[in-house]
């Protein structure tokens, strides 16, 4: 697959060490251009690989460019751009769980055995991070609650894909899922927790990892059931 569009991955690929540079030498023009370039390299990717045919693929640009507008409230540091940033991500992130209850619906009755041990793991995974963030959160704890419980729903109705479409799609963006909840959880730890070195580039790291993947898996993705048009 990485030799299929290899052009594509060169690019980003730059693109994506260039933000992480940004990062590591406090270059703030070159973090706010790279950081932009991020996201419209996957429009284009999205757009160019699958045409935007289908439902799916058009609420996964409709998440990217939530996403990219989240981008640019993060840039700012202050608590108003802040919350702007969070509710955009919000967005982005039910974008794409519409698309993946879109695969989810075509065949819903297979995988149960799947669908169960993912709601275990989102519940686990969700209770800990909240109550590990909880006592720091003060009057952000509604908030930062409905954000943890949209990218637990964002992972499970990732692994709910199973067996509704191509193997290498459900792989692809149930991992960058995972890595959006990884990228999410080290955001908020050093944002209300306490913060830690690296964490900028932790974050970073795993939030351009999670939309590469799941644009790729999209680009990849191919309906096993009948529903073609979705």
């Amino acid at each position: 697959m990485f030799r299929k569009y290899l052009a594509f991955n060169i690019v980003f690929a730059l693109i994506a060490l260039l933000q992480l540079l940004s990062i590591y030498e406090n270059i703030e023009p070159l973090r706010m251009a790279s950081k932009i370039a991020i996201t419209l390299s996957m429009l284009l990717m999205l757009s160019l690989g699958t045409k935007l045919k289908g439902r799916f693929h058009k609420r996964i640009f409709a998440g990217l460019v939530f996403a990219m507008a989240g981008d640019v409230f993060q840039l700012s540091s202050t608590s108003d751009y802040f919350m702007a940033g969070l509710g955009s991500f919000l967005i982005a992130h039910l974008c794409y769980i519409s698309a993946f209850y879109l695969d989810f619906r075509s065949a819903p009755e297979l995988d149960k055995k799947g669908a169960r041990l993912a709601i275990f793991f989102g519940i686990v995974v969700s209770c800990g991070i909240y109550f590990w963030l909880r006592p720091s959160l003060g009057a952000m704890r509604l908030p930062v609650l409905v954000y943890i419980f949209v990218i637990t729903l964002m992972m499970m109705m990732a692994a709910f894909r199973n067996q509704r479409v191509n193997a290498i799609s459900v792989r692809l963006i149930l991992c960058g899922a995972v890595c959006f909840i990884i990228s999410d959880a080290a955001l908020a730890g050093n944002r209300f927790v306490a913060h830690f070195s690296g964490a900028d580039l932790i974050v970073m790291f795993s939030y351009m990892l999670a939309q590469y993947l799941i644009v790729m898996g999209a680009v990849e993705r191919k309906l096993i059931s009948s529903a073609a048009t979705l």
